[in-house]
């Protein structure tokens, strides 16, 4: 039936218009940018047909928010990402362990090193170099002092805010971190980063944001090796508490 449908090419046309439309940009926007969309269409048709592909009405696809000046990108995620990969190269450790970050973050270092992913959600993707295990933060399957290389990357300030399926607790971040203290080696190294702000807040049920001061105070038993933070697009290696919120990245090591 589905097939079917998709021969029928006014429907087809409506489907793709309200698909457009179910957006956050204004209808005068939408419309201008749809005409666009159709008039760089007429323009391909009427160019010389390549006969080694097919150019129909009813396989349109249509991504008319495209065309902009600049590469769209979280400039967060960029930056924390690409700091914590970073990090674990210069380190070069044998097996790098990390306790629900990204997977895609964690897919491009685990070609360079072996890498174990440790989430309460099963992963439904797999690359040979790439281990998953399942866990929760909150009791992590590893002993005391056992990992060298650790990381976490935007997600202690979620634990207890119910956001993904986990038990509501105050107390979320503070037990997550205990956790990520006690499994950390000696002489091993921890990668975190975690919303920052002017005090400590709770953006329910996004996430948690701390000072600085806090932070240093919850990894205390730790030595701070390096912190950065992303203000807007930029990287700054200081903690400007006028600013309000940013996001904090932090190496620890237990010494």
């Amino acid at each position: 039936m589905k097939d079917f449908l998709k021969k029928i090419s006014i429907l087809k046309f409506l489907i793709i218009c309200f698909r457009i439309f179910k957006n956050k940009y204004g209808v005068f926007k939408k419309v201008t940018l749809l005409k666009v969309f159709f008039g760089d269409y007429n323009k391909l048709k009427n160019l010389k047909n390549n006969p080694e592909f097919k150019f129909k009405f009813e396989d349109l696809y249509p991504r008319i928010y495209d065309k902009i000046n600049t590469t769209p990108i979280d400039p967060i995620y960029f930056y924390q990402d690409t700091w914590c990969a970073g990090k674990i190269f210069e380190n070069k450790p044998e097996h790098h362990y990390d306790i629900g970050s990204k997977a895609e973050m964690l897919g491009i270092i685990s070609q360079f090193v072996a890498t174990t992913m440790v989430d309460i959600r099963p992963l439904e993707v797999s690359v040979p170099e790439l281990l998953f295990l399942k866990g929760s933060i909150l009791a992590l399957p590893f002993k005391n002092n056992e990992i060298d290389s650790l990381s976490s990357i935007c997600v202690i300030e979620h634990i207890g805010l119910g956001r993904y399926g986990d038990s509501l607790d105050p107390y979320g971040t503070e037990k997550a971190t205990r956790e990520l203290i006690r499994v950390l080696a000696f002489n091993g190294n921890l990668y975190i980063s975690v919303p920052i702000d002017d005090e400590n807040k709770i953006y329910f049920n996004a996430h948690r944001a701390f000072t600085r001061d806090y932070i240093l105070e919850l990894f205390k038993p730790l030595k701070l090796m390096e912190e950065r933070y992303i203000y807007g697009n930029n990287l700054d290696n200081k903690y400007l508490r006028n600013r309000g919120f940013g996001t904090g990245l932090y190496h620890f090591k237990k010494i």
